[in-house]
């Protein structure tokens, strides 16, 4: 029997795989250790401590670092839960580095003169938000995708109370300083009113950075768009989308796009694995509240599309006596540059539909690192624990 080994924090479990899947994989049937395996730990005791947060998504950088894009941030010495209202600021950053297979994360929660905690990108509207979203390098710059959000005009529970309200794209430059000193320019990218926000994904392939939207329609698939490289701070007048037909058409109409992933996702990664010559996609199963994480393959970013094997089960999610039935869990992404040839390290989040539990339940609202590893003969010491 072959197994796929699960490392999730400091714990191992063993879950089975067919062997179709693990065919998808390079090397499949040896176990490597992790170059290095993500862990998120809590500041306790800070002033401005990260308290947890969501979205981790992770852009290298050509040094080395790696930054992480974390969306609602729980901040403070704890956690702090005012009757539904976390004490929060809406996006925040992190710093890692992997070297000798010792990881090394740092926090940026940006702060104002008066030491005050601020979101690391705001809107001019204050009352709207961004949540921070996937990103890439390019032209000596850090380039991120950046959704509004605004609350909708009948409130929802905490954890729903949202509604989208376009994207835009931020340059970040000055990469050499202090990421509190980093300069960001905003930059438009798609207004309001069109349901498809670039943001749940970006991929940088040949002279074009492509950015992925889910649309807000029928089966909510995934499309895609792209900026020239050349073009990025002029990204709104640039845009170009693929068109149902297989062209690329100026501008953005996501109802005449092409459906790349007839069920999309809001967040999810897309990244190319050379050694198989494929994308791999990983996302959690979008069909609500699940608890399976999907890896989709492609010979081509804009498909065609596997719908995807389940690799892992989030423990989290699993029917029994400890299962909380107002957890649930998202996020899925890979991150290819922690990973030895034939593993997969992906974290996911867990949040819950009743906000005070954030102050009272630790375990949730911090991504969750899983690193998969093919081979029968894995054991735990093969696997790097964190660091």
């Amino acid at each position: 029997m072959t197994f796929f080994r699960l490392l999730r924090s400091s714990s191992i479990l063993e879950i089975t795989l067919s062997l179709t899947l693990l065919l998808l994989l390079p090397g499949a049937g040896f176990a490597h250790a992790s170059l290095c395996t993500p862990s998120f730990p809590l500041e306790q005791g800070k002033p401005l401590g990260w308290q947890g947060a969501d979205a981790a998504y992770s852009i290298p950088l050509p040094d080395g670092r790696d930054v992480w894009i974390f969306g609602d941030t729980l901040f403070g010495a704890n956690r702090v839960v005012n009757g539904q209202d976390p004490q929060m600021v809406h996006n925040s950053l992190g710093i890692s580095t992997c070297q000798a297979g010792k990881w090394h994360l740092d926090y940026v929660i940006r702060r104002d003169v008066d030491i005050k905690a601020l979101s690391y990108f705001s809107p001019a509207d204050p009352t709207h938000w961004y949540w921070a979203l996937d990103g890439f390098y390019a032209k000596g710059r850090l380039w991120v995708t950046l959704l509004c959000i605004r609350h909708p005009a009948k409130p929802a529970p905490a954890a729903l109370d949202f509604e989208t309200c376009g994207s835009d794209l931020a340059e970040v430059s000055h990469l050499d300083r202090n990421p509190h000193d980093w300069r960001v320019t905003v930059r438009p990218l798609v207004p309001d009113g069109i349901k498809a926000y670039p943001s749940a994904t970006t991929v940088v392939s040949g002279k074009y950075a492509y950015l992925f939207a889910l649309y807000e329609s029928g089966t909510r698939p995934l499309v895609v768009t792209r900026v020239p490289i050349g073009k990025l701070s002029s990204a709104a007048s640039s845009l170009e989308y693929l068109a149902e037909d297989g062209s690329w058409n100026p501008g953005f109409d996501p109802a005449k796009a092409r459906h790349v992933m007839t069920h999309g996702s809001s967040e999810l990664s897309i990244r190319y694995h050379q050694d198989r010559k494929q994308w791999f996609a990983v996302l959690v199963d979008p069909a609500g509240f699940s608890d399976k994480l999907l890896l989709r393959t492609a010979p081509d970013l804009t498909g065609p599309w596997t719908e995807g094997e389940v690799i892992a089960h989030i423990p989290e999610m699993q029917p029994g006596p400890q299962r909380d039935n107002n957890v649930f869990c998202y996020a899925g992404k890979e991150h290819p540059e922690l990973e030895n040839a034939s593993e997969l390290v992906l974290t996911y989040v867990c949040n819950t539909m009743a906000a005070p539990e954030l102050a009272r339940n630790l375990d949730i609202y911090h991504p969750q690192a899983i690193v998969l590893v093919p081979g029968s003969t894995a054991t735990p010491s093969s696997l790097r624990a964190p660091q």
